[in-house]
């Protein structure tokens, strides 16, 4: 998914390749081998490149990682090094944010959010934003 161009990714293709790598009988060992480190660090590389890759087309310089993926320390590190090389400035919520433990809480703050609209702020749900919608951003 590194070497293709653009911003679109799926995992789905990497874990069934990851399970279909492993021999019948394979032993738990040899599971959890091909199925932790080496995945989690191309899923946290594959992530990494898209990222540059959106703030370089969208002119933006930072870049605010949210949701239960921000939650792994791995892609942290990973992005924070990317960061520090590019200048970009990069926020993530606090771990405990990231996770389903304070789901309940995020819904009440998000519905909310979701009854006061922010002025001058596009209200409208969206599945998916394309990057060709966004706004170019403002000189300072």
């Amino acid at each position: 998914m590194t070497d293709k161009p653009g911003l679109d990714f799926s995992f789905s293709g990497l874990k069934t390749a990851a399970l279909t790598t492993l021999p019948k009988g394979a032993s738990a060992q040899d599971r959890a081998d091909i199925a932790c480190a080496p995945f989690e660090d191309c899923v946290a590389d594959t992530l990494v490149i898209k990222c540059e890759r959106a703030l370089e087309q969208t002119g933006f310089a930072t870049l605010v990682v949210c949701g239960g993926v921000g939650a792994n320390l791995r892609l942290r590190a990973a992005l924070q090094k990317a960061a520090a090389k590019s200048g970009t400035k990069l926020f993530f919520p606090r771990r405990e944010f990231c996770t389903g433990q304070c789901r309940d809480d995020r819904l009440r703050r998000l519905g909310a959010a979701g009854r006061r609209p922010a002025r001058g702020r596009d209200s409208k749900v969206r599945a998916r934003w394309p990057l060709s919608e966004l706004r170019a951003p403002v000189a300072a």
